[in-house]
């Protein structure tokens, strides 16, 4: 079976320069390539569909791609371990060169067509949220019960660091600073 990711460039390729925009849907990971992200990163869920809309452009030797990815992600807050999800919505600008071509910056093609799978892998995962949040005011749980902090209040004490106690100890007396 051949990637969804195939887009043909034969026309654009006879005729340079010239461009076509290309608007397509797919499975993001239709071959069980990636294994899972670990449960605390930003991961795309399986049989997500990833939306690609791109103007591909022609040029002497290759193919400019210019456009948008976009794809579902889901993940754990980091402050408080619910479920969260969302959107990556990544603007791509690159390069796709004739694999006889030598060019470390760009991606590699043969023949009359692009696979731009490598391309929308690279941009999706670049975006995705490392450690992601529910929401930036998220509280968190509570280090000694454990309540989330965003549903419920507790009444536990941050324990002291025994390297510091001692300076609970001290006091100020606020008369004999003034007379300095």
């Amino acid at each position: 079976m051949g990637s969804p990711f195939l887009v043909p460039v034969a026309a654009l390729r006879r005729d340079i320069p010239s461009s076509s925009t290309v608007s397509f849907e797919a499975p993001f990971d239709a071959d069980a390539e990636f294994s899972p992200r670990p449960a605390g990163e930003g991961d795309v869920p399986a049989g997500a569909v990833v939306h690609v809309d791109v103007r591909l452009a022609s040029f002497s030797g290759g193919i400019s791609v210019r456009g948008r990815v976009t794809c579902p992600w889901v993940g754990r807050c980091r402050r408080c371990s619910r479920d969260v999800a969302g959107t990556v919505d990544v603007t791509v600008d690159e390069r796709f060169v004739e694999a006889t071509r030598a060019d470390d910056e760009a991606y590699r093609y043969e023949g009359d067509t692009i696979d731009l799978a490598p391309l929308v892998h690279d941009a999706v995962f670049l975006e995705l949220p490392l450690t992601p949040l529910c929401r930036e005011t998220c509280r968190g749980l509570c280090v000694q019960c454990g309540i989330d902090l965003n549903d419920d209040t507790c009444e536990c004490q941050a324990p002291v660091d025994p390297r510091w106690a001692k300076l609970t100890e001290l006091r100020f007396d606020e008369d004999s600073s003034e007379s300095r």
